[in-house]
This record gives C-alpha cells, structure tokens and sequence, in this order.
C-alpha cells in the first residue's frame, strides 16, 4: 500500500506511527516546513518532502509514484490544502480520507471568556473595538498575523510562532519586533500559557477552533486564570470534503483503510 500523506500536524504524525504498525505501507509525508518533516521522518514516514506544492505537483507525484491512496490530515483550517486534495482525488479517481480532528468538548470548561468570530480581520476589529488596552498575544500562526495587524498596533502583537526563516520574515515585512515573537514547538501547558499572559501583560488572546489536541483547553484555561479575553475563530466549513470521506480518530480510519485493502 502506497499512501500519499499530507501532513505537518501532530494528528499526520499519530496517522504514520499507526499505520506503520499495523499495515505494509509506504508513506510519502508532504508537509511545509522542515521542521514538520522531521517529526514525520521520526515517526517512521519513509519519504517527506518540506515545502508547500501546487495541484499540478501533487497529481504528478501521485501519477509517477503510482499512490493508492490519499490522506489529508493537514489542520483544521488549512482550508485551501483540503479543497485542493478533495479536488484531486476526485480527478483522479483514487480513494480519499479526510482526517479531521473532532471539535473541542467544552461541557465542562467555563467559555464565558470566549469571543466566537468567522475569520482574523473580525478578530482584529473587534479588538481594536473592545480590546484596546494591554497586549496581544496571537496563538494562531504566521500566515494569519497580517489580517490581524491590519487593526492591531504591531507594538502590542506577540505571535508565537515557529522559528523558521519564512515566519520570521512574515514577522519582519509586517513591523513585529523580533523581542516579540514567542518561539512554538508545540502546544503549550496551561500553565505555560499562564506565564506568557503574565510576561506580555495580554489583555487577550487569539487562537483557533483547532481541538484539545491543538491546546485550545490550556489556552482557555489560562485565559480564565488570568482573567482575560479568548478570541476563536471558528472553523471553515468544507463544501468540497464529502462527509462520507471525513474520519475523526485512528479506529475510524482504520476502518475506512479496510475498505481499500486488505492487511
């Protein structure tokens, strides 16, 4: 079985560790940064390939390498990666698994710190309406600091963020001092994020609808702590992923995986 993966979370890595041990199956991980195919590469990928590819170059790999299947397990709102590999399987006729981390379970957390917004240009006028004293802190990664900074002094923006070469000149061209950036490698505690509410005296602070596994749990908590405002932008809603290819957990993908070939 040859699974073409598209990666970079830590749900892709759960995926290649599980599928290494109970199937025969050769993994090429795409994710788009080095640092995502290394922790692919660790947890047993045979190939990766570090950098983000056009439609035209994933339907090449999969034709030349002759894949079986393709997996799409990049996060929740890599909206774009998701309507593109929905796209290509159907073109190509092959099967597909959209692997979708389930929603957070907020049934016994306190969300009245919680300010439910659609994209990160709401986020950044809504602070820039009722959140203009102390700082911010952007727990929602790179590619989305602009739209916020559109409304936010860059003076009160701190963006953790991976320290790689691409995110730091984001930071760079959009006037985020380098003392702000908040190094990321990985989720961090409730307690961690405590510390940095307390050492960026944050009023506030963004984050995604990304699941418990995304930290959205510590966050809050944190936040509840500390007495501050979560902004959460919600998640995007797919119309191109057909439900009947989304699966949530690894027994679900087990189980479609059974569907396509045999152990």
């Amino acid at each position: 079985m040859k699974i073409f993966l598209l990666g970079g979370t830590k749900d892709s890595t759960n995926i290649i560790e599980f599928i290494k041990r109970n199937y025969d199956a050769y993994i090429l991980t795409t994710t788009t940064t080095e640092y995502g195919a290394k922790l692919a590469h660790e947890s047993g990928s045979d190939d990766t390939i570090a950098r983000p590819l056009l439609k035209d170059e994933i339907i090449k790999i999969i034709l030349e390498g002759e894949f079986d299947v393709l997996i799409d397990a990049t996060h929740p709102f890599a909206e774009h990666i998701t309507q593109t590999s929905a796209t290509i399987a159907e073109e190509l006729k092959m099967p597909y698994i959209r692997f979708e981390r389930p929603t957070t379970n907020f049934e016994n957390i306190d969300t009245s710190c919680i300010h439910y917004v659609n994209s990160f240009v709401e986020a950044g006028k809504l602070i820039s309406d009722e959140f203009n004293q102390g700082n911010v802190l952007h727990f929602a990664g790179a590619n989305t600091m602009e739209d916020v900074l559109r409304y936010v002094p860059s003076e009160r923006f701190y963006p953790r963020i991976l320290k790689v070469e691409s995110s730091l000149e984001k930071c760079d061209a959009l006037g985020v001092d380098s003392d702000h950036i908040i190094p990321m490698t990985g989720a961090a505690t409730a307690e961690e994020n405590i510390e940095l509410i307390e050492k960026y005296d944050a009023c506030v602070m963004i984050t995604k609808e990304s699941g418990e596994i995304g930290g959205v749990i510590d966050k809050i908590e944190a936040a509840n702590e500390k007495n501050i405002a979560v902004i959460m932008i919600q998640r995007p809603q797919i119309k191109e992923v057909n439900k009947k290819d989304m699966v949530s957990n690894l027994d679900e993908l087990d189980v479609k995986l059974k569907t396509f070939f045999k152990k």
